[in-house]
C-alpha cells in the first residue's frame, strides 16, 4: 500500500517548480530593466555636459544590478546557467551602442595598431610627431569646426586648424608589449574605415571570455556559478571594458586565468599560471597586484620560483621585440604618468586621500608601502593556495582603498576577483572609482570627494564580514536549539 502522503508530493513539487520558474522570471525582468538603462547612460553623452546626470543613470544602474543579484539567489540551480549567460551577453552589448563616451584611450589604442602596421614601433614618435604625419586620417585627425569638441587635442603647426581624438598627443605611448600586439591585432583584422569599433566589439569578446573563465574556474573548484554575475551582470563591464574598450579586460582575462590555473595542483600548472600572470603583468601592469595571492600559502622557495620565475621571463621576453625595434625607451609616458597622477608627491591631487585625512602628506607613501607590503606578508603566510584569488582579492582591495585612484577602469580586475571569490563588499570600490572620475568637476574638491566615497567604500568592506559572521552565529544558536 503506498502511504498517504504520497499523492501530496506532486501537486508540493509542482508548486515548488512554480515559484522558481516564478523567481527566475523576476530576475529576467530585472535583467531587462537594467539592459535598458545601460542603453540609456551609453548613449548618454554627457560627460562634459551632464556629469551628475550620467552619474544618476550609473547609479540607477548599479540599483539595477544589486535587485538582479539578490533575486538570482533564489532562482532555481538549473536556471542560473542559462539566465547567467543570457544576462552577461545582453549586458556586454549594451557597451556597442554608441561610441567611447568617457575615456578617450581607444583612440590611442588604434594609433598605436595603425603605426605598428605600418612597420614603426609605437614607443618612437609621440602622434604629433610630423614623422609620423603621413599615418593621420580625419577619424583620428580631424580639422577645422570638427575641433570644436572638448576631447579633442590641439596639433601645432599648418595654417588649417589641426586637431586629435588622442589624449596627450604630445607623448609616447604608455602601453605594454602584450598590449600593443593586440592593438595591432585589431589593427589587422579591422575593415577599412571601421574607426572605434573592432576595438569595441573586441573588448566585449574578451569581457565575454572573462564570464566564461569564471565559470569554468567556479564549476571545477565546486563553487556557486551564481558568483560569475558579479563580474557578468556588472554595470562597469559594458561602461568601461566595453564601450570604452579598455585594455585592462585583457589583463582581467589573463589575470583570471593564471589564478585558475595556480590554483590547480601540480608544479607545471603552476608554472603555466606564472607564465600568464606575466601575460597579464604585460598587458596593463596592474595585475602584479595579484602576485602575493599567487603564492598564497607557498613555505619553499622552488614553489614560489614555479610561479614568479615564468612571469617574469614572460615579461621579458615580451618587451624584448620592442627594445630591438625601437630606437627609444620602451617606458613610454610611464614615469610622466606617474608624476601626473600624483602618486610621488601626494600634496599634488587626491592620492592617498583616506591616508592623508589622519596623517601629514609626507607620511602618506611610506605608510602604504608598509601596510601593502605587511597585507602581502600576510596573505603568503596565511592564504590558501587552493583559493588564491581570495589572498589577491584582499591585496587588490586595500591597494585601491588607500591609492584611492581617479580613474573607474581600474576596477575591472577588482570586480572579476569578486566574482571568483564572492566577497561582493569590495563591489563598494568601483563604485567609488567612479563616482570620483565623473563626479569630481561637479564638487571642484577632488581630494575630499575621493576621501568621502572611498571612505564609504571601506566602512563597507569592514562592517559586511561583520555582519556575515552574526548570521552565522544566529545559524548555529537555532540549530542547537531543542
Amino acid at each position: 500500500m503506498k502511504p498517504r502522503t504520497a499523492p501530496a508530493t506532486a501537486p508540493a513539487a509542482g508548486r515548488v517548480a512554480t515559484a522558481g520558474s516564478a523567481v527566475t522570471a523576476v530576475t529576467a525582468l530585472v535583467l531587462a530593466a537594467l539592459t535598458a538603462v545601460l542603453v540609456l547612460t551609453v548613449r548618454h553623452d554627457g560627460y562634459f555636459t551632464d556629469p551628475a546626470g550620467l552619474f544618476g543613470r550609473y547609479a540607477a544602474c548599479w540599483a539595477l544590478f544589486a535587485l538582479a543579484l539578490l533575486a538570482l539567489r533564489r532562482v532555481p540551480v538549473a536556471h542560473v546557467l542559462p539566465l547567467l549567460l543570457a544576462g552577461a551577453v545582453a549586458v556586454t552589448v549594451t557597451g556597442l551602442v554608441a561610441p567611447p563616451r568617457t575615456s578617450t584611450d581607444s583612440y590611442r589604442y588604434a594609433w598605436d595598431g595603425r603605426v605598428q602596421s605600418a612597420g614603426i614601433s609605437p614607443y618612437d614618435h609621440a602622434p604629433q610627431d610630423p614623422a609620423v604625419a603621413l599615418l593621420r586620417d580625419p577619424w583620428l585627425f580631424p580639422a577645422g569646426a570638427a575641433c570644436a569638441g572638448p576631447d579633442r587635442a590641439r596639433i601645432p603647426g599648418g595654417p588649417v586648424r589641426h586637431c586629435t581624438r588622442i589624449n596627450r598627443p604630445a607623448v609616447h605611448t604608455i602601453y605594454p608589449p602584450v598590449a600593443e600586439a593586440y592593438f595591432l591585432a585589431v589593427d589587422r583584422l579591422s575593415p577599412e574605415g571601421a574607426r572605434h569599433k573592432p576595438l569595441q566589439i573586441g573588448a566585449g569578446l574578451l569581457s565575454l571570455g572573462v564570464t566564461g573563465a569564471l565559470l569554468l574556474i567556479l564549476r571545477r573548484r565546486g563553487r556557486d556559478l551564481r558568483r560569475a554575475a558579479y563580474w557578468a551582470w556588472c554595470p562597469a563591464v559594458p561602461v568601461e571594458a566595453v564601450n570604452n574598450a579598455h585594455v585592462d579586460v585583457l589583463g582581467v582575462l589573463l589575470a583570471v586565468i593564471g589564478l585558475g590555473l595556480v590554483a590547480a595542483r601540480g608544479t607545471g600548472r603552476r608554472a603555466a599560471g606564472g607564465l600568464v600572470l606575466g601575460a597579464a603583468v604585460a598587458t596593463k601592469l596592474m595585475p602584479a597586484v595579484v602576485m602575493p595571492g599567487a603564492l598564497s600559502g607557498v613555505r619553499r622557495v622552488r614553489d614560489a620560483a614555479a610561479v614568479l620565475v615564468p612571469a617574469a621571463a614572460f615579461v621579458l621576453l615580451a618587451y624584448l621585440p620592442y627594445v630591438l625595434l625601437s630606437h627609444d625607451s620602451v617606458l613610454g609616458y610611464l614615469g610622466g604618468y606617474v608624476d601626473e597622477e600624483g602618486y610621488d608627491d601626494p600634496s599634488a591631487g587626491s592620492r592617498y586621500a583616506l591616508l592623508r585625512l589622519v596623517l601629514p602628506d609626507d607620511w602618506a607613501l611610506p605608510v602604504l608601502l608598509v601596510t601593502m607590503a605587511g597585507v602581502s606578508l600576510h596573505v603568503m603566510r596565511r592564504g590558501d593556495p587552493l583559493r588564491p584569488w581570495s589572498g589577491s582579492l584582499l591585496v587588490t582591495g586595500w591597494a585601491f582603498a588607500l591609492l584611492t585612484p581617479g580613474y573607474s577602469w581600474y576596477a575591472l580586475l577588482l570586480i572579476a576577483l569578486v566574482g571568483l571569490d564572492g566577497r561582493w563588499e569590495w563591489l563598494g570600490i568601483a563604485v567609488a572609482g567612479a563616482a570620483v572620475y565623473l563626479l569630481a568637476p561637479v564638487f571642484g574638491h577632488r581630494s575630499a570627494l575621493s576621501a568621502t566615497v572611498y571612505g564609504a567604500a571601506v566602512l563597507l568592506v569592514l562592517i559586511a564580514p561583520a555582519v556575515r559572521w552574526r548570521r552565522r552565529v544566529r545559524c548555529t544558536r537555532s540549530k542547537d536549539i531543542p
